[in-house]
């Protein structure tokens, strides 16, 4: 009976939220004493699928309904038309998906699969979760009822066999990784100045499985708004040279962060620990392997500094493992109601309403961050991921180098420390050196804008803000390619003397007939005008390219919170905010 007892949880996750639910079941699987697998798609033998008694399947849905990047193999695989009806005929299955209602495709990628593995044969064990970020308490709302309710039926599928008993909440599970400590610090990753590029590879963290960064070097960080102006924006350029990278008009750049030194230094102090002290890792579970960006001599400068996101909201783990190292007894008392299902309202007013960080509730919870447990900050904190950025240049028109417009994130919740954004302040505090060059690590890959092939074909592009990006780098691209199609850029901002990115560019290029462009400032004036408006004002003149003479026109950059439709009666574009 005990080989049986057996299950697989596949997740295919993109920002992290999806793998860490996987492995949050994996870890209640474990207290029912099941034993557990927990793999990205891309990373599993898919040949193995139809012999395991229970698949638990946790996907988010990307983009404009896209597969994550750790699981896009897979889902290759799966809608192959060689693949018979019925092969997976009796594989026992489950799907958890994580979505965002403010998009069309909302859960697009689990509500697929789950009829694809019907149409294979596969048997659904439960209900499928379709959780939703823009719910009061987020995705949270779903997960841990559909985890509740699939402990039950894996009971029903695989009884304890006698003698046997659910390992209760207030036993502490083992750790994912041993931690040992060693003296020799000098060869630690994070002594070097630039660490191996093989130490900050990114198996699942938004980038294509397996791909090395590239250390781009750069070379100029200039704000573009106005030194009084309420909002900081940078025009960052890195030099690309012998990286053998290409990019098109629409393409990502990540970048991989490290956290502020103020937070790094209180996260260190927080919990007593010495930054120059290294750890080398093993996986407690044999059949693991320590990922690459944790192998070999770690500093805990490197693990603070550039691993752990200890400037990210505590996910549901975090609180448990809290409450299972203080001896506050009024800790004790708030931990245990967070813990609990009648707490989340109390939970998500403490901390995610306000966006308090790890760092915050650290310090507020001091009985319990005395004596938290090294090997567990593993399994607490979750690793810092790579940020993605519009690239806003064309490589026709720089070929060595690539251009980021970035917002430095800044904004107030009740707290009284602001929110800072940790990408875009650690890119804004990036200083140009021709002495010691700063590097950056970045990735590229394929962006979800994809403007036509036809070179004649009219594009209508709509980029308020840093939104512009994409759009500066199509119309450096097209130009440079000599395209005879009109380019039509509708750009908004606040002021013209204040936030006008790319002003001079962009009327240099109209007064040459290159680009038609049409700028809402909405705080010029009395009564605020969006770009909507004046979308709505050329509705004739929009609507006559999208339609004729036998050309699609692009229309790009319509926000995903506003719908847009074309009244015939009135001749106008109506514009509904999407709730």
């Amino acid at each position: 009976m005990e080989d049986v007892r057996t299950m697989v949880i596949l997740f295919g996750s993109q920002t992290g939220t999806a793998e860490d639910a996987a492995r949050r079941i994996g870890r209640e699987a474990v207290r029912h004493h099941v034993s557990v697998r927990v793999s990205a798609l891309d990373s599993y033998n898919r040949s193995n699928l139809v012999n395991e008694p229970l698949v638990i399947f946790v996907v988010a849905t990307t983009g404009q309904g896209d597969p994550p990047d750790n699981m896009k193999q897979f889902w290759q695989f799966l809608w192959r038309k060689k693949l018979p009806l019925g092969c997976l005929e009796g594989l026992k299955f489950g799907i958890l998906g994580f979505g965002d209602s403010s998009y069309q495709k909302f859960n697009f990628i689990a509500k697929k699969l789950r009829r694809r593995m019907q149409h294979l044969g596969g048997c659904e064990v439960i209900e499928p979760g379709f959780s939703d970020d823009q719910h009061d308490y987020g995705s949270e709302f779903v997960v841990s009822p559909w985890i509740k309710e699939l402990m039950t039926k894996i009971l029903q599928l695989f009884p304890l066999s006698p003698g046997l008993e659910i390992i209760p909440d207030n036993t502490l599970l083992p750790s994912t990784y041993q931690a040992t400590f060693t003296d020799h610090s000098i060869s630690a990753v994070g002594s070097r100045q630039l660490p191996d590029v093989k130490a900050d590879r990114l198996e699942s963290a938004g980038t294509e499985r397996g791909q090395d960064p590239f250390h781009a070097v750069i070379t100029d960080n200039r704000r573009v708004t106005a030194t009084d102006h309420w909002q900081d924006v940078r025009l960052i350029t890195l030099d690309i040279t012998g990286s053998k990278l290409k990019y098109f008009a629409g393409d990502i750049c990540y970048v991989q962060p490290k956290n502020m030194a103020d937070t790094v230094n209180e996260f260190i102090q927080l919990l007593g620990l010495n930054s120059s002290d290294a750890v080398i890792l093993r996986c407690l579970d044999e059949k693991e392997e320590v990922p690459v960006r944790l192998r070999g001599r770690l500093t805990i400068q490197y693990l603070v500094e550039s691993y752990f996101d200890i400037n990210s909201i505590p996910k549901m783990y975090f609180w448990e493992l809290l409450l299972h190292f203080t001896d506050n007894e009024l800790e004790k008392s708030k931990l245990t109601e967070f813990c609990s299902a009648q707490g989340q309202e109390e939970l998500f007013n403490y901390c995610n309403r306000p966006k308090r960080s790890i760092v915050e509730v650290l310090k507020d919870f001091p009985g319990a961050t005395c004596h938290i447990q090294f090997n567990y900050l593993f399994d607490m904190i979750p690793p810092l991921r790579p940020r993605a950025f519009s690239i806003a240049s064309s490589q026709l028109v720089v070929p060595n180098q690539l251009q980021l417009l970035v917002a430095v994130v800044k904004y107030r919740t009740n707290l009284v420390a602001p929110r800072r954004g940790v990408c875009s302040h650690y890119l804004a505090g990036l200083i140009p050196s021709s002495v010691t060059p700063v590097h950056v690590p970045i990735w590229i890959k394929k962006g979800l804008f994809e403007f036509p092939s036809d070179q004649s074909t009219p594009v209508i592009m709509v980029g308020p803000g840093t939104g512009c990006a994409p759009f500066r780098a199509f119309i450096q691209e097209s130009v440079a390619q000599g395209n005879q199609g009109k380019r039509i850029l509708y750009f908004g901002c606040r002021n013209q003397t204040k936030d006008f990115y790319f002003d001079c560019e962009w009327m240099d290029l109209q007064s040459k007939g290159l680009l038609q462009l049409s700028v809402a400032f909405s705080r010029d004036q009395s009564e605020k005008v969006y770009v909507q408006h004046l979308l709505s004002q050329q509705s004739t003149s929009v609507w006559d390219l999208m339609k004729g003479n036998g050309h699609v026109s692009s229309l790009q950059g319509i926000q995903r919170t506003c719908q847009m439709r074309y009244d015939f009666s009135s001749s106008k574009f109506l514009f509904k905010k999407v709730e």
